[in-house]
């Protein structure tokens, strides 16, 4: 076991390597093509890269200015990429977003493949049964939206939901380039590897659809905002993919339990409680969690239950990426002792403009 956590990355390759490989597996064996899921700026192959370039131009410019001031700010990127941006801690980074890229892709392919493998089965029924019992008789969305209005608060929270696409990338990207401490950085990618694993999984364990496609009438007073847009997308997807599985180009993306959102938000915020961030990055972080879990239930993207193991995946996954890297108590607390993240202090950000060479 020892072995294993020589390397912080060794438990990440690895993970990715295996769901990578099922990907591949499952795709060859169904005959349909593997797909690289494209967002707002193109494939994840050129997000990714370029993420890590922008980030570490501006790591590198919070640590010169850190040692040497505006005044004498080429001369700080000098000593800087000279001292501190070491061969190793450039591989590091990159394995960090390569792990991440291949465990995020071969998480998407096996979930579109999912449907084809899981053929008829769908657990919704019982699902809506255990909401309506935590709420007395209820559904959680009628409770929600009488509650909390259908309008402003759509818009609102559908912001927010919205936000985790861009947000979770950018947060490692964070983690990797910021972080002074190479294997925070390490646990933090080994983390999200393993949300993406633990994921997977659940969606074949117990596949469902969630409340809007089982029980879209729940949802039908709901103002029309981006996560509306993209539920009707996916939902288009789902159609298109299970019409032609073999020659459809669209990506089926729709999986209930457990929620994803949830499960990573959730590691995000022990993540930073653990690290020991500030109180106002701990604030933003945990309050993003509870207003993602909000918006799963508000918008019907997922059950109660969905978020319960969601939380579990999320703890498990940040647990296990600790032990795996060697972010142990012991080792946190030497962390501590400074700021994790390669930032300037309050102060000493004020004073950065007077200094000299």
């Amino acid at each position: 076991m020892q072995l294993v956590r020589t390397w912080p990355y060794t438990v990440a390759v690895s993970v990715s390597l295996l769901v990578g490989l099922a990907a591949i597996i499952g795709s060859q064996v169904l005959g349909i093509p593997l797909k690289d899921p494209e967002g707002f700026l193109g494939p994840a192959y050129v997000r990714l890269p370029l993420l890590g370039l922008l980030l570490s131009g501006v790591g590198v410019l919070i640590a010169a200015t850190r040692r040497r001031g505006l005044r004498s700010l080429r001369l700080g990127i000098a000593e800087v990429i000279k001292h501190e941006w070491t061969l190793r801690r450039t591989l590091y980074i990159m394995t960090g977003l390569i792990t991440f890229y291949i465990s995020y892709v071969g998480y998407r392919n096996l979930k579109n493949i999912l449907p084809l493998y899981r053929d008829g089965t769908l657990y919704d029924r019982g699902l809506l049964q255990t909401d309506r019992w935590l709420f007395a008789g209820h559904d959680p969305a009628t409770v929600l939206h009488g509650v909390l209005g259908t309008d402003v608060t759509a818009t609102l929270l559908s912001v927010v939901y919205l936000a985790y696409m861009p947000l979770v990338p950018i947060s490692l990207g964070v983690f990797l380039v910021l972080s002074r401490d190479v294997r925070v950085g390490a646990w933090y990618a080994t983390t999200l590897c393993l949300n993406w694993v633990f994921g997977v999984i659940s969606y074949y364990i117990i596949p469902a659809v969630g409340p809007i496609y089982s029980r879209p009438d729940l949802y039908a007073d709901l103002s029309v905002t981006g996560v509306s847009q993209l539920q009707q997308a996916l939902l288009d997807n789902r159609l298109e993919f299970l019409t032609s599985p073999l020659t459809s180009d669209a990506i089926h993306g729709v999986a209930a339990f457990a929620s994803l959102h949830v499960s990573v938000t959730f590691a995000a915020a022990l993540f930073v409680q653990r690290t020991a961030q500030s109180s106002m990055v701990r604030t933003a972080v945990w309050t993003f969690f509870a207003l993602t879990f909000l918006a799963t239930l508000y918008f019907g993207w997922h059950y109660v239950l969905d978020n319960v193991g969601g939380m579990l995946i999320g703890w498990a996954s940040l647990a296990i990426g600790a032990w795996a890297t060697g972010c142990t108590k012991e080792h946190l607390r030497k962390v501590r002792e400074e700021a994790v993240l390669d930032l300037p202090e309050e102060k000493e950000l004020a004073s950065m403009t007077g200094r000299t060479a």
